[in-house]
């Protein structure tokens, strides 16, 4: 009986050290987050603090980028919040995943676990605050235990903050439809929490009748009183580009969810209340911890607290030049976007209050984000734990008039190059100080998880992963991409794009606005390689001399065969080379489109002959 007890001592103490010498890991992700809101960003790239904007602030993400390793060509694999979320969390191009929207779910058997899964399955204890948002269900109906699988605590900044009275100004319903795959609002309710407690719930929008006096004047009231300035397009219309956030700095919905993370950390072992009252268990020490800190801001509404959009709100910016001879080189599907997203009818003195509040934004972000940092790596040398640290700058961009538009979902730089912060207590890993200008994507952030946590991802079992571990990235131990790819299927259709070095370029790849559903799944799929040129909508753009991207070469008599050849590049890796198309209303219904297997390649072996010499 001594020794089994002996046996047993001896096990769990072996069990508990193994798992303390596995890293803490805390991955943040901020919400159309350009990289330009990052002084150290625009230093390393520019040599310049400020954007190309103007001003911006950010004292702590600028440490947290000295601390490890800055990579500043990230691409977002779509340009959308959910499809981009569900790519970092699968490590999947969404051609790879099937989700190109809103939603998907793993009862599809070539649907394989999430990364926050894999490490809870190994023996982390896991967490999520805040923003999720990437779509993956556990079912395929949408239920209140889809989540549930995915981390051990789900803290929800909308089901539990906003739906408990916390927060700021927030949309709180909306009924929507699609026509033929675009945005329809049916009825859209705002609300906004006062700092008295005081909450009021007006329409903003009501496709079907007339929006009650009340509820106007009591959103004219709210306008007036918060500086609120909103879009006017059909599909953003009523949204929230800039403003005074009704909360002090602290308070707001970003503010709360980081009291509640730290509540979960300096909670460890024992329980305590939420700030809705409610109690839970804090952080279990006697694992390690996977921590995923999504926030919503710089999201709309974007509503920077009094303290911030003061120090902003006398700078002056340089507005971005948009002309209707750049729209008169878009094709048929960006003309599309840009009627749902432009920014034509605001003022000049709107636009610049839009892009002063925008920066607001994303400078109290960064002040958030330098308190959690600190929370975590205290608890980390408390617990004498390694961690890992990956902060993704913005599941995509946001553009601030350039392209015309104030908004995400297109091929351009703004809506999907961003850039990622790696800080390692390892400095071997991932060196202080270092940049990297390697083309990375946002598929890498779960094999660089699953990496840290302790799993071979270069094993048969993790094939099914298109990402990178960013450690081999920095050691050289993977060749380097020549091209970042991606693809979306929101506001005007399927869309995918390539980015190299030199050119950008974009076409549509499906001859229809919506998914796919049973028994069209990919259906007539090589149409993009066959169609007439005309109907590819080709978007090309040379960044050797238009890094602004604003003159579309694709159709210029210098450019045809080089755009072709993208087209082709391009269509043969998302539409043949292992595209899946599900139905996700079913079960397991999809097909799987391997008619150029291999094609994705990382090169490209361009004729040098059909490059045009500048």
């Amino acid at each position: 009986m001594k020794n089994n007890l002996l046996f047993i001592l001896v096990c769990s103490y072996y069990l508990t050290s193994l798992a303390q010498n596995k890293p803490n890991i805390l991955w943040i992700i901020t919400d159309d987050h350009r990289p330009d809101a990052i002084e150290y960003y625009n230093q390393v790239t520019t040599g310049k603090k400020e954007s190309s904007l103007g001003y911006v602030m950010s004292p702590n993400i600028n440490k947290l980028a000295k601390e490890g390793t800055f990579f500043v060509n990230a691409y977002s694999n779509s340009p959308m919040c959910t499809p981009s979320r569900s790519s970092m969390m699968s490590g999947r191009y969404p051609f790879r995943s099937g989700h190109y929207k809103f939603y998907s779910h793993q009862q599809a058997d070539f649907v394989k676990p999430t990364a926050s899964q894999i490490v809870k399955q190994k023996g982390y204890s896991t967490a999520v605050f805040g923003k999720t948002g990437w779509g993956i269900h556990k079912y395929k109906h949408h239920s209140k235990n889809s989540y549930t699988d995915f981390f051990d605590y789900n803290m929800h900044f909308k089901r539990d903050l906003q739906g408990n009275g916390i927060g700021d100004i927030f949309y709180a319903d909306a009924e929507i439809e699609f026509i033929d795959g675009i945005f329809s609002p049916i009825k859209t309710l705002e609300k906004a929490i006062l700092p008295n407690g005081e909450i009021k719930s007006y329409l903003t929008q009501q496709r079907d009748a007339p929006i009650p006096e009340a509820d106007i004047k009591t959103k004219q009231k709210i306008d007036q009183d918060y500086n609120i300035l909103r879009t006017y397009t059909r599909l953003n219309k009523g949204l929230i580009i800039g403003g005074v956030n009704p909360q002090k700095a602290g308070n707001t919905v970003d503010g709360a969810i980081v009291k509640e993370y730290k509540n979960y950390i300096n909670n460890a072992n024992k329980k305590y209340k939420t700030l809705w009252g409610k109690t839970v268990n804090g952080i279990d020490a006697k694992k390690p911890a996977f921590i995923n800190l999504g926030f919503h801001l710089p999201h709309t509404p974007v509503l920077p607290p009094k303290k911030y959009r003061t120090i902003f709100k006398n700078k002056k910016y340089k507005l971005p030049d948009f002309s209707t001879d750049e729209l008169s080189n878009f094709p048929p599907q960006l003309v599309t976007l840009y009627n749902e997203c432009k920014t034509d009818q605001l003022k000049p003195n709107e636009k610049l209050q839009a892009i002063q509040d925008y920066y607001a934004f994303c400078a109290y972000g960064d002040a958030l984000i330098g308190e959690a940092v600190e929370t975590f790596k205290t608890y980390c040398k408390n617990n004498k734990q390694e961690y890992l640290i990956i902060f993704t700058i913005g599941d995509h961009g946001w553009h601030l008039g350039e392209q015309g538009i104030m908004a995400k979902f297109g091929p351009w730089k703004q809506s999907v190059q961003n850039a990622a912060i790696v800080v390692s207590s390892d400095k071997k890993k991932f060196p202080a100080g270092k940049i990297v200008n390697d083309i990375i994507e946002f598929v890498d952030f779960a094999p660089t998880i699953l990496a840290a946590a302790g799993e071979n991802v270069t094993t048969k079992q993790y094939d099914y992963l298109d990402g990178y571990n960013l450690a081999d990235v920095v050691s050289n131990n993977k060749p380097k991409r020549e091209y970042a790819i991606g693809e979306v299927n929101v506001v005007c259709g399927h869309r995918a794009y390539m980015r190299t070095k030199n050119f950008a370029f974009s076409m549509r790849t499906r001859d229809k606005w919506d998914v796919s559903k049973a028994p069209y799944l990919n259906d007539n799929i090589t149409w993009a390689l066959t169609c007439d040129r005309p109907k590819a909508a080709m978007a090309m753009y040379d960044l050797r001399n238009d890094p602004l991207e604003k003159n579309n070469i694709a159709d210029h008599k210098n450019y045809v065969q080089l755009a072709d050849w993208f087209r082709n590049k391009l269509g043969n890796i998302v539409l043949g080379d292992g595209r899946i198309e599900c139905d996700w209303t079913k079960t397991n219904s999809y097909n799987i489109s391997n008619f150029a297997g291999g094609a994705d390649n990382k090169t490209l072996d361009i004729p040098q002959e059909i490059i045009p010499q500048l």
